[in-house]
């Protein structure tokens, strides 16, 4: 029997989507291609900050456990290994090309939540094909997930929230960060990250990037070089360092292919990651009963996508009538106050304030855009 409601992706906004609608009574379905569900919160052994109501001194992997158990509660099915190679729209609803592993086979739901996150983005420079050149999140998997150390001596490249967090949990894993690069004048991230690393004696190198990476089978050195205020190579000051692992931190982009199939249209927004699909204030996009939500709607926090998904869930529920419309928006305006809360909230320095209130400004473009074209 065909679902109510399809999420593809199982990390936290697909989760949160799917137990928001699930626990109204609309029969949810997760697809996921891993092998396990949880996304990148099983990866995040920091704890979050922020508020209470954003999880703030919890680990992600803590509440990535939570969230399953609350989709466990409320029956959500959850379907692992299996690959979503595709989406159609017939008629007012869409169909989900699906394969398991043992069959290639359609699902019909009523409506389609896309939370399939983001990809990192890749940096080419001469000996950027050798082993030992990988990006942070394959570096998160390996050392979190599988604990498998990939490198002895790294060198972090970028100096975003992702960056500056790996690197610090390289260090825990028994890693020598040699030293961390970013092109841009100033650090990216969170000054909380920043200062662990500084801390610990980890030079922190900005208006710096990398020329080359040097080795006959695999990275043995990284050559890295300083930057002018144009971002051009300063001659003369150019040195080698002996790693054997470069981790890319240089920025991630929405995964949301399977809403391009679907026609939904797009906008470029480059502090959301790049081109994202154009969607409302309820996260539904500019096909009728399709929603995006997390970093494939534009990338932010794993917080305000979690936040994301819970708006969509009850939207859906709305949609189908298992929740009134007094009901759904009372629900829908307490996360809207966390969303603004979170986005506008001083996280980290003046300068991310900053950014977070072009984002908020970003979002309610996207929204009103979303509201004319549906």
């Amino acid at each position: 029997m065909n679902p109510e409601l399809s999420v593809i992706g199982s990390g936290p906004a697909g989760l949160s989507a799917a137990v928001e609608s699930a626990k109204y009574g609309v029969k949810v379905e997760v697809i996921d291609e891993n092998i396990l569900p949880g996304g990148q919160l099983f990866k995040q052994i920091h704890k979050f900050f922020g508020s209470k109501a954003h999880h703030a001194g919890i680990r992600g992997y803590d509440i990535g456990w939570k969230l399953l158990k609350e989709a466990e509660d409320v029956k959500v099915a959850i379907r692992l290994n299996t690959i979503a190679w595709g989406v159609f729209k017939s008629n007012s609803r869409s169909s989900i090309g699906l394969f398991d592993q043992q069959r290639v086979f359609l699902s019909k739901p009523k409506k389609l939540i896309v939370a399939t996150g983001a990809t990192e983005n890749p940096l080419s420079f001469p000996g950027s094909t050798l082993p030992g050149v990988m990006g942070a999140g394959a570096v998160q998997t390996m050392i979190n997930i599988h604990r498998v150390l990939p490198g002895r001596r790294v060198l972090m490249v970028g100096a975003g929230n992702v960056g500056l967090i790996v690197s610090y949990q390289l260090l825990q894993a028994g890693a020598d960060v040699v030293a961390v690069v970013e092109a841009m004048p100033r650090i990216g991230g969170y000054l909380v990250h920043a200062l662990k690393l500084m801390r610990a004696g980890i030079p922190i190198l900005t208006s710096h990037t990398i020329l080359e990476a040097k080795g006959d089978r695999e990275v043995e050195s990284a050559t890295i070089a300083p930057l002018d205020k144009n971002g051009s190579i300063i001659g003369g000051g150019e040195r080698e360092l002996e790693v054997d692992l470069i981790c890319l931190a240089v920025g991630l982009r929405p995964d949301a292919e399977l809403c391009r199939m679907l026609g939904c249209r797009f906008t470029y927004v480059p502090l959301l990651g790049g081109h994202v699909p154009i969607h409302n204030e309820d996260m539904e996009t500019t096909i009728p009963g399709v929603y995006v939500v997390g970093d494939a709607s534009g990338v932010e926090e794993a917080s305000v996508a979690m936040e994301e998904g819970r708006l969509a869930g009850i939207s859906v529920a709305e949609s189908l009538g298992y929740i009134t419309e007094g009901e759904a928006e009372n629900e829908k305006d307490k996360i809207r106050g966390r969303l603004r809360d979170f986005r506008i909230g001083p996280f980290g320095s003046p300068r991310q304030e900053g950014k977070n209130k072009i984002l908020a400004e970003y979002r309610r473009w996207l929204h009103s855009e979303g509201r004319r074209s549906s």
